[in-house]
């Protein structure tokens, strides 16, 4: 099977290049079930005698391999910074991951970030909605009224991004990039995340727009709907949220 040939694999690898390393874990789409022909091996290293992360493509054994080599301190930032963003890369890759070389340092880490994906991102105060209803309606206008059928494609790229960003955070959820944008949004609502694969294509064959602009439009509706009239950032007398 697969996974059985990756984790030899990667075990070798670890064997070969990290001999001392304290820890590592195999993680990604193999670890999933979700590879395809052209996945990689996603490591996670951990070596507490290296003095700052670093990241590294190779190949090994006829695989694509992504190597994260960090120290447990070094990791942790990563994990904080991931957070922060809302978009929980390494936390993820390190709950999934299956171990290569294990000890209680790799037990706590996966701990640790098994409940920062438990408690998910933080919360967006007013002002954070705010702003992120302006350049989603921004986006959207660009969208509604432009001709361009080019720079309609690109429009639409961005308004997605924006727009599964604001649909997930303001219900408290993790958001993604690229392939794990649907992702994260079946994880959320698996319904939603059709209409919303949906309404992108319908534009992106058919050049239908009503739904896009729909689904922007119920995402706002909450929260006060487009805004645009009257908004300012860094404007003498702004103060934000409390």
């Amino acid at each position: 099977m697969t996974i059985e040939r990756a984790h030899h694999s990667a075990k070798e690898l670890i064997l070969e290049r990290f001999p001392s390393c304290d820890s590592a874990v195999l993680s990604g789409s193999v670890v999933r079930g979700q590879e395809t022909v052209t996945s990689d091996l996603d490591i996670i290293v951990i070596s507490n005698e290296l003095a700052s992360s670093y990241r590294e493509s190779l190949i090994w054994q006829g695989w694509p391999v992504e190597l994260f080599v960090h120290n447990t301190t070094g990791i942790l930032e990563f994990f904080k910074d991931d957070c922060l963003r809302g978009r929980p890369s390494l936390p993820r890759m390190m709950a999934e991951g299956l171990p290569l070389k294990s000890n209680q340092t790799l037990d706590s880490l996966k701990a640790t970030a098994n409940r920062m994906l438990s408690a998910g991102p933080e919360t967006w105060d007013k002002d954070t909605i705010d702003r992120k209803r302006y350049f989603l309606t921004d986006a959207l206008d660009d969208f509604e009224g432009g001709n361009d059928r080019g720079e309609g494609m690109f429009i639409a790229g961005h308004l997605a991004d924006l727009l599964h960003e604001f649909v997930l955070r303001t219900n408290g959820c993790w958001i993604g990039s690229s392939k794990w944008i649907l992702r994260a949004l079946k994880e959320f609502d698996h319904e939603y995340a059709l209409r919303f694969a949906n309404a992108f294509d319908s534009y992106y064959q058919y050049g239908e727009k009503r739904g896009v602009i729909t689904l922007v439009d119920q995402a706002l509706s909450p929260f006060g709907g487009r805004l645009f009239d009257g908004f300012s950032v860094g404007k003498p007398g702004d103060e934000p949220s409390s």
